[in-house]
């Protein structure tokens, strides 16, 4: 791996980014309508319980990322094969971040734009930040954390000081029922986004406090999940359950709304800036892990032999993975989770944990007492 280390804030900052990054553009459970805010904070605390499991692994191989320790864990070959399959997921969903972000901004604002030129301008942004090392990144990340959160709040205010607010439309509570929450949770809001700290198994072991990554990485959890909720409720408060359902981008249509004293409006710019930088966050350390994991798995001697080939598949696979919008959150919300989420957030972590608590217990028993 690269020998590059962040701060503990860095890593949070990282953490609060990747989460609500694309999270915020279609990350809410609008089958729900008004108990979309249930399912979100479910899935949090799934989320969490996820994280428990990714640590525990961690604190057994503090040095190595995933790709590393699988082959300590099951064998060299078995190990390499699972490790390969990790960084094909990682380069898919860094390559599905970036075909959301290039919908996005082919229907909203470069509406006669192609998507792969919007989409090549993205990926080369990211390539080059890669190419000067995770350190760089995480910096980049540390500075656009207090403008985008500066951003939020003042959104945030604007929306309650222009009346947009309608709290009635929150109710009745529970109307889906637990079981309809507690499924959709599982299904939708625990592997995305929350499950996907999956992929912070191959940033761990930069940490220069490694001691800390827990309390980092859970308060990372909590606050973009607290983030989300509160996103959620504004855009059933605001929009009402009907539009919430049908808008294809829920929180942008709620900024666009906000109008005070006859000349603060069309806000949208604030949405497009934060979805430009959680974007780029996200994205970038998506393909940050498939390099890493390739370079440590090929025994690459350098990153940046890997880095503009990974770019170059992200991209194409980004155009290729579905002919329309449509298609496309189809694919993110039924099929996804399913054969991939699941799979290698859930059941191999859990397996990999159970074979490593029996691999140490036996070392310990053979280890010679002081």
């Amino acid at each position: 791996m690269e020998t590059a280390k962040i701060s503990g804030k860095q890593l949070f900052v990282l953490v609060v980014l990747f989460e609500m990054g694309t999270a915020l553009l279609e990350g809410f459970p609008v089958q729900l309508k008004q108990d979309a805010w249930i399912a979100i904070l479910a899935g949090m605390a799934g989320g969490v319980l996820l994280f428990l499991v990714y640590y525990r692994l961690f604190l057994y191989y503090p040095d190595l990322p995933l790709t590393g320790y699988v082959e300590k864990i099951i064998g060299k070959w078995p190990g390499r094969v699972i490790g390969f399959i990790y960084i094909i997921y990682f380069a898919y969903l860094a390559a599905r971040g970036l075909r959301d972000f290039g919908e996005l901004l082919t229907a909203t604002i470069y509406t006669n734009t192609p998507i792969f030129f919007l989409m090549s301008i993205l990926i080369l942004t990211i390539t080059y930040a890669i190419q000067k090392g995770f350190e760089v990144l995480a910096r980049v990340g540390e500075i656009f954390f207090a403008a985008v959160y500066m951003m939020a709040v003042i959104g945030f205010f604007l929306i309650i000081f222009s009346g947009l607010i309608h709290l009635e439309n929150l109710k009745p509570v529970l109307e889906s029922g637990w079981r309809q929450i507690m499924e959709v949770s599982i299904r939708q809001t625990m592997p995305f986004p929350f499950g996907e700290m999956i992929l912070f198994t191959m940033i761990l072991p930069h940490l220069n406090d490694q001691k800390k990554a827990k309390m980092i990485c859970i308060s990372g959890i909590v606050l973009s999940g607290i983030n989300i909720t509160i996103a959620c409720i504004i855009n059933i408060a605001t929009l009402g359950t009907d539009l919430f359902l049908r808008s294809q981008y829920p929180l942008l249509s709620t900024v666009s709304k906000i109008q005070l004293f006859n000349f603060i409006e069309r806000l949208d710019v604030l949405f497009m800036i934060y979805v430009m930088v959680a974007g780029f966050i996200k994205v970038a350390i998506f393909y940050y892990a498939a390099v890493a994991g390739t370079t440590g798995l090929f025994k690459f001697k350098n990153h940046r032999q890997v880095t503009f080939p990974m770019g170059i598949l992200i991209l194409v696979t980004a155009m290729m993975i579905a002919s329309n919008f449509a298609e496309h959150i189809k694919e993110g919300l039924y099929i996804i989770p399913v054969y991939m989420h699941w799979p290698l957030q859930i059941y191999f972590p859990c397996l990999l944990l159970g074979i490593a608590m029996i691999r140490n217990r036996k070392k310990q028993k053979k280890a010679p007492a002081a």
